[in-house]
């Protein structure tokens, strides 16, 4: 993982101008399949953030955000851009960062009537507590488009279809108003990236600045006027946030500092923990491992014991059944990137596994094994 580098994802050219005008020289990067990206640096930090448009709609930003996980491996993936208020609140302009985000098309048409079967997505602990202190503090909006009222920022539930909802009296909004009332803005692509994220072990905020109010008046002199608006007080809040989750020391297991497989690595551990050699310094336990990573020649049958013991882990519950699927997969890949025994192919596994100990952090025991097999994986020649 790239802990000082975040992604940042737009739909618009708006919403992209918006993010790329506050960067500090940003040069092109290109994927392999095409997809063009920038690369910028934070203002008044040495942060770095990848930026590029996905277009419209949940699809296309899940498939482009997995993309960009996968190319970068960064500490976070912000989306950010413009989006619909569902009520009377917030005003026109401020900011919500979702909580968590609704997948709100998903349902069942019976006899009487269609009920609701929701896809929901938690925001990151970490990324919403250091929302939600901005948001306390407010400094952030200082920076937005002058000759405007200070916006505030708003932590709440997001609504993300497949359509461009723009009235209060549809069937659609009917929907949404009695299933889904929770939600402070409506917009397409947050589920999709919610999802990528999901998937791929990576940190997600979504991050909305407000356009309109999803009443018909879309497409007016008054919308066009507060776009433009709405995505520079998105596109402020969401790199304050990048700022902070760069500058924040990481609360994992595993800091991925070099390839030696020894070193200081910061440890947050629950419950009764046995030591062989360390210091204590300002509260944190530093500790010397010793242990040695597995040899070349054991990573295929170490990944075979990580596959059976996630097995194990899924029939008694301590897993999901998506986070097993996307474990197995990541699993998969290393593993064939091991068989191939290439450059790029070791590059793939090693991309993989990382994605792997995202998936797995809150597991002590996998995430030891994992970050095992990343020393071993970084150590072939």
């Amino acid at each position: 993982m790239s802990n000082d580098l975040v992604v940042v994802r737009a739909a618009l050219n708006l919403e992209d101008q918006a993010v790329r005008e506050r960067l500090r020289s940003p040069r092109p990067h290109r994927h392999a399949r095409g997809t063009r990206f920038e690369i910028g640096t934070l203002p008044g930090s040495q942060g770095r953030v990848v930026l590029g448009l996905t277009g419209k709609g949940n699809q296309a930003s899940a498939v482009l955000a997995e993309r960009a996980i996968q190319e970068f491996s960064p500490s976070a993936l912000l989306f950010v851009g413009v989006a619909g208020a569902l009520w009377d609140t917030p005003p026109l302009g401020d900011v919500v960062v979702a909580t968590h985000v609704y997948a709100y098309h998903g349902g069942t048409s019976e006899d009487d009537g269609l009920k609701a079967r929701p896809r929901l997505w938690e925001a990151d602990h970490q990324i919403g507590q250091t929302a939600a202190h901005l948001a306390r503090v407010g400094e952030w909006s200082r920076h937005g488009p002058p000759d405007h009222p200070l916006p505030q920022a708003h932590l709440g539930a997001i609504a993300a279809g497949e359509i461009v909802q723009n009235s209060r009296i549809s069937r659609e909004a009917e929907w949404i108003r009695q299933t889904y009332n929770d939600a402070l803005a409506i917009e397409m692509e947050g589920a999709g990236v919610a999802q990528a994220g999901h998937l791929s072990g990576a940190p997600v905020a979504i991050v909305r600045g407000i356009s309109d109010r999803a009443d018909g008046t879309k497409a007016t002199e008054a919308d066009r006027k507060w776009q433009p608006i709405a995505a520079a007080n998105a596109a402020v809040f969401a790199l304050e946030l990048a700022t902070e989750l760069i500058e924040a020391e990481p609360p994992t297991m595993y800091k991925d500092s070099d390839s030696s497989g020894s070193g200081s690595v910061t440890n947050t551990a629950h419950g009764s923990v046995g030591v062989q050699a360390g210091h204590v310094s300002g509260g944190t336990f530093h500790v010397s491992l010793t242990s040695s990573p597995p040899a070349p020649d054991d990573i295929p049958a170490r990944l075979a014991d990580l596959r059976e013991e996630l097995a194990r882990e899924r029939s008694v519950g301590r897993i999901d059944m998506e986070t097993h699927e996307a474990a197995s997969e990541e699993i998969d890949i290393a593993s064939k990137g091991i068989e191939e025994a290439t450059p790029e192919s070791r590059k793939t596994s090693l991309l993989a596994l990382k994605r792997l100990m995202g998936l797995l952090g809150d597991l002590a025991s996998l995430a030891a094994k994992v970050a095992s097999l990343i020393t071993a994986v970084k150590g072939v020649s």
